[in-house]
């Protein structure tokens, strides 16, 4: 029973990275032929269904399990709320100070705490930016999953110098600038069926297919993320030292403490 109580969290989380990634590729099995304006305009409500409850399973599991508390969902609470309206802060080249938040929390706080955070705050962002469409639960997947590799990046350079994690950190952030765009695009370009060298065609080989894809992503999404990339990388080395030490601070004192008192002994 122990067992299966530590097993059903970790369940929850690879679910969601499971129907994360369905909710991506089906369209890539698509035969037919569909408009780039009706790019899961149909299924992109029980996505975002899913991954409401999964989130709703996930908490709900770590606090029956003792690894969450009530002041543990009121962080995440803050946190997201915080990285939320961070949304709002516009950078040169289209970056915004969502990301940055994310990936520090979930160095300081593990893979789960980073994978919620990046769920929660970008679902509170489209509320504060009125940016709620079908591209919204692809979105908050995408941030779940940079959360969640930078909780298990945290794992790996607890050890390390401060600067040089910053360093490492601020390496990560730069990088996902680049994966999270190259993700994102996915949710719409299947739909992307003109015949086209930029478009994507159901009879195309999976290297032909790569070919398509990394051309559209060149022309028209390399310059914006390489923007974003360096946005990311620039708040990481400003701020992250400090931020860093300030969450850590609070993840220690998150722990949870088991004190053993011996039968009969005063309480």
């Amino acid at each position: 029973m122990k067992t299966l109580a530590r097993t059903r969290p970790a369940v929850v989380y690879a679910l969601v990275v499971v129907v994360g990634m369905a909710a991506f590729l089906w369209p890539f099995f698509l035969t037919g032929h569909s408009l780039p304006d009706q790019a899961h305009s149909g299924d992109a409500p029980l996505w975002a269904a899913l991954v409401g409850a999964a989130v709703v399973a996930a908490v709900a599991l770590e606090i029956r399990r003792g690894t969450m508390t009530g002041t543990t969902v009121a962080l995440l609470g803050v946190l997201s709320a915080i990285a939320g309206l961070l949304r709002l802060l516009a950078l040169p080249g289209g970056g915004n100070g969502i990301y940055f938040l994310v990936i520090l929390a979930g160095v300081a706080f593990g893979p789960r705490f980073g994978l919620l955070l990046g769920l929660l705050a970008m679902a509170v962002s489209a509320v504060v930016t009125g940016g709620i469409g079908p591209w919204l639960p692809f979105q908050m997947l995408a941030l779940s999953w940079m959360g969640a590799g930078a909780g298990f990046l945290g794992r790996a350079t607890v050890h390390l110098d401060a600067r040089l994690e910053v360093g490492v950190i601020a390496a990560y952030g730069w990088a996902w600038g680049f994966v999270y765009g190259a993700i994102l695009n996915l949710w719409f370009w299947p739909f992307q069926v003109d015949g086209g060298a930029l478009s994507y065609a159901p009879h195309l080989t999976a290297g032909q297919t790569f070919h398509h894809y990394w051309a559209f992503y060149v022309a028209t999404s390399f310059a914006w993320d390489a923007a974003g990339a360096l946005a990311n990388a620039i708040l990481i080395v400003l701020t992250g030292r400090a931020v860093l030490r300030s969450l850590r601070r609070f993840a220690g004192r998150l722990d949870p403490v088991v004190e053993l008192v011996p039968m009969g002994a005063p309480v």
